[in-house]
C-alpha cells in the first residue's frame, strides 16, 4: 500500500476528527495538492515542510494534540491494557453468544467488535427482518445502542467495545437487553 490511514477515535480514545496518515511517498500528495499563490509564498521555500501542500485545506487545526494528550495522560502501557481488556470482553461475550441456542456469531472476533444474529430454529419468519426488528427494540430501550451490518446477505447486529470506561458488567447488561428483547420476538 502507498498509504494507510488510522482513526484514533476508534480505539485510542480521542474524539472524532483525528486521523493519522502514513504515506510512503509524500511527494505524490504534494504534487496533487500544492497550489501556492503569491500571497502564501515564504522565503524558506523547500527548506520548510508546509502542511498546506498535503491536503485540500490550507489551514490546519491542531488535531494531533488530542492524541498526544491521551498518550501522555494514559501512557502506552495503560492504553495496551485497556485494549487487551476490550478484546477479552469481546471474547467472553462471543463465548456466551456461541453457547446460546438462539444466537449465532457471524464472524470471527479477533478484536473488540462482534457481529451476531438472532437465529431461533423454531421461528419460520424471515431472519433478516427479525434481526432488524430486534436491533430497533434494543436501541429503542435507550439502554444500549448497537449498529448493524450485512454479511453474506444476512443482517447482523454489531456490538463494538471501545469506551475507556467499559466494564464486563456493562457488556453483560447489553447482552441481557439483547436476550430480553429477543424473547419478545419469539
Amino acid at each position: 500500500a502507498d498509504s494507510i490511514i488510522v482513526n484514533p477515535h476508534k480505539w485510542l480514545f480521542t474524539q472524532i476528527d483525528c486521523s493519522v496518515l502514513y504515506c510512503r511517498r509524500m511527494n505524490v500528495l504534494k504534487q496533487a495538492f500544492s497550489l501556492v499563490p503569491e500571497y502564501l509564498r515564504t522565503g524558506e521555500g523547500e527548506q520548510v515542510k508546509n502542511y498546506m501542500d498535503y491536503g485540500i485545506a490550507l489551514g490546519r487545526r491542531f488535531r494531533a494534540l488530542k492524541l498526544w494528550m491521551v498518550i501522555c495522560s494514559l501512557g502506552t502501557e495503560k492504553i495496551k491494557h485497556i485494549i487487551k481488556g476490550h478484546i477479552n470482553m469481546a471474547r467472553k461475550l462471543s463465548a456466551l453468544i456461541e453457547a446460546h441456542p438462539d444466537f449465532e456469531l457471524m464472524a470471527p472476533v479477533p478484536f473488540s467488535t462482534l457481529v451476531f444474529c438472532f437465529n431461533p430454529h423454531d421461528i419460520n419468519k424471515e431472519l433478516n427482518q427479525i434481526n432488524e426488528e430486534l436491533l430497533k427494540r434494543i436501541n429503542a430501550s435507550g439502554k444500549a445502542f448497537l449498529s448493524h451490518t450485512i454479511l453474506g446477505g444476512k443482517f447482523g447486529i454489531r456490538l463494538a467495545i471501545g469506551n475507556i470506561k467499559t466494564t464486563w458488567q456493562d457488556v453483560k447488561i447489553v447482552w441481557d437487553i439483547v436476550l430480553e428483547k429477543s424473547a419478545e420476538l419469539k
